[in-house]
């Protein structure tokens, strides 16, 4: 992996929370560690695999039609696209760490271990305890946090430790697994639409229109289908669309300009509300 930041970034949502995030750049590997106790995170998910351990307290969260709880030492699981949200389930709330990883990245691991193609995984329980998935991600966590220090070479293998202990103890290959969100025809009409008009406003009508049936029956199936309603679909659209511009040097103005949102208040707003911490404490993590 290439050089990952060594700054820490500090962006708390209430008193006494606190967050810390580190990028890779030129690779598509991020960490973070964080102390939530009133912060709620709005459902949403990610485009890359998200590898999670509880530290301290717990956290509740609904993912895959049922709902979780994650405490101190317990390891959390996220396939990209998995829609999901959290919050505190006791009073002092939950640190924990966390690394998201591009499938693409995922992918040459297995690839390169198994010495041939590899299918991607898919991880059926989103929270599990197991000591060895345990200490496998949090020395990932650390490395991509100490950057330089870590030595290139030292989070590479880290990064295969980790992603093969997910593989041997908690995946399922593709041909085990239903792809259920390949959805009705419906719901993929109306997926293709919004992803090809993300940034612009698209009507219920319209996009009923296209779907091919009524506003409730595309309401109710998209949300059966997808975790979420089409709007909150939509803005996650726009929200991927501006870590990649702010990734890509953006400024916030420039990334709530570019994809969507109606001013840089409001990036800031679901920014916080999905990702944890604010536009600028994503820039300044690398």
């Amino acid at each position: 992996m290439g050089e990952c930041a060594r700054r820490e970034v500090s962006d708390g949502t209430a008193a006494g929370d606190w967050v810390r995030y580190w990028r890779a750049p030129g690779q598509p590997v991020e960490a973070m560690r964080a102390h939530f106790t009133g912060h709620v995170f709005h459902r949403h998910s990610h485009d890359a695999y998200s590898f999670a351990v509880t530290e301290t307290g717990a956290q509740r969260f609904h993912c895959r039609g049922g709902r979780h709880t994650s405490g101190a030492g317990m390891v959390m699981a996220f396939n990209p696209d998995d829609p999901h949200d959290g919050e505190s389930a006791v009073e002092q709330g939950f640190t924990y760490r966390i690394v998201h990883l591009g499938p693409g990245l995922v992918r040459s691991v297995l690839t390169d271990a198994a010495g041939r193609d590899a299918p991607m995984p898919l991880f059926p329980q989103p929270v599990r305890e197991d000591p060895v998935l345990r200490r496998a991600l949090l020395r990932l966590n650390a490395a991509v946090s100490a950057g330089a220090a870590a030595g290139a070479l030292a989070r590479d293998e880290r990064l295969t430790d980790a992603v093969l202990a997910m593989v041997r103890r908690g995946a399922h290959s593709p041909a085990r697994v239903t792809e259920a969100r390949a959805g009705t025809a419906a719901v993929r009409r109306a997926r293709r639409l919004l992803e090809d008009d993300w940034a612009g406003e698209v009507p219920a009508e319209r996009l009923a229109r296209a779907a091919g049936c009524s506003r409730f029956a595309l309401y109710r199936a998209f949300r059966a289908e997808m975790g979420m309603p089409p709007s909150d679909y939509q803005r996650q659209l726009r929200l991927r669309a501006a870590r990649r511009m702010l990734a890509g040097g953006a400024t916030a103005a420039e990334a709530a300009a570019g994809c969507g949102f109606a001013d840089q208040a409001h990036l800031h707003r679901w920014f916080v509300r999905c990702y944890g911490i604010t536009p600028g404490a994503y820039t300044r993590a690398a």
